[in-house]
């Protein structure tokens, strides 16, 4: 009876044999990966013995005094820009959330003009505002002025450049932060004015601490579409990294091997962007998620832990302890 159940050809008490299991074949993933081997070997092939991309000239401009200020410039837009539309975003997604007709009315208002109007036009249009007000001034409304003076001296090509961007990015981030604040569930709010909380209390210490994990994965998106839309302000004569790479080629007619140089600062940084985005996005996902997601180098050590034994021939599954 007990030969039965313990099944035949084994004893009683004897640990039956490990199992081994076969991963199933992909022979479309091999041939899929066979092409995109091909392609990148083609280009870099290409790329090597192209002699047109002036790899020495690219070498010579990249880390030049003139492309290096100008990396400079494009950050400090970025920063600037971005930290500007984060705070106008806040404030006009509460704005657009009011009970306040009055309030919610003048925040759609911004949020359709600057999302309707291209933000090249904005560019132009703040650098061109002292053909509309000669001069500006600061004091008491419909009263006397303690400060005033030409509009030019005021409103410079870089102040033009951070007055478009941050404006612009305001209206985009206060949809970002107002979509945040809806996914926070309607009761912790309810629950927070039962505790006695006012209405700047609740937003401040329960909804937007949990809305952040909404908002942080497209803002980020949106700091690297800044670090590239700062490229506009060339056009205003902002010597940015793109403005900067222009003024050298237009004296050595290096066109190509100057605009290589601005795309792999570009990339560099948007490359820096994007791994301080995935940490960021990470540390928010903590009490959301069950686990935590893999960084990239415990995501490469995984794969690397189950890419050996499939490429022997097998994957041993041992059998768990009795």
């Amino acid at each position: 009876m007990a030969r039965t159940a313990v099944g035949a050809g084994a004893q009683v008490g004897e640990r039956p044999p490990d199992i081994r299991a076969v991963p199933l074949r992909h022979p479309g993933r091999w041939v899929v990966a066979v092409i995109v081997l091909v392609l990148a070997a083609m280009l870099g092939h290409s790329l090597v013995t192209n002699t047109r991309f002036h790899w020495a000239i690219i070498g010579q401009y990249f880390t030049s005094t003139r492309v290096l200020s100008g990396l400079a410039v494009t950050i400090e837009l970025t920063v600037i820009a971005m930290a500007i539309g984060i705070v106008l975003g806040v404030l006009l997604a509460v704005m657009r959330l009011s009970p306040n007709p009055l309030v919610s009315g003048a925040s759609w208002l911004y949020i359709w003009f600057f999302r309707g109007t291209p933000l090249l036009v904005q560019l132009l249009f703040w650098y061109n505002l002292s053909a509309l007000y000669p001069r500006l001034g600061l004091g008491v409304p419909f009263g006397p002025q303690f400060v005033a003076g030409s509009a030019n001296a005021f409103i410079t090509p870089f102040v033009a450049a951070i007055l478009g961007l941050g404006l612009n990015e305001g209206a985009y981030m206060a949809e970002i932060v107002r979509a945040g604040i809806l996914s926070v569930d309607q009761g912790q709010t309810e629950a927070a004015q039962a505790l006695g909380m006012t209405r700047l209390q609740t937003m401040r210490r329960i909804v937007l601490p949990q809305a952040m994990r909404v908002i942080v994965p497209p803002t980020g998106n949106e700091t690297i579409s800044m670090l590239k839309t700062t490229s506009l302000v060339s056009v205003i004569a902002v010597t940015d990294l793109l403005y900067a790479v222009e003024l050298i080629y237009a004296a050595n007619y290096r066109t190509i091997p100057l605009l290589i140089v601005a795309s792999i600062w570009y990339l560099i940084v948007t490359s820096i962007l994007t791994i301080g985005q995935y940490y960021v996005e990470r540390y928010f996902a903590r009490g959301a998620a069950k686990q935590l997601p893999l960084t990239p180098w415990q995501r490469l050590r995984r794969n690397l832990a189950i890419t050996r034994p499939a490429l022997a021939g097998g994957l041993e599954v041992p059998r768990p302890p009795r």
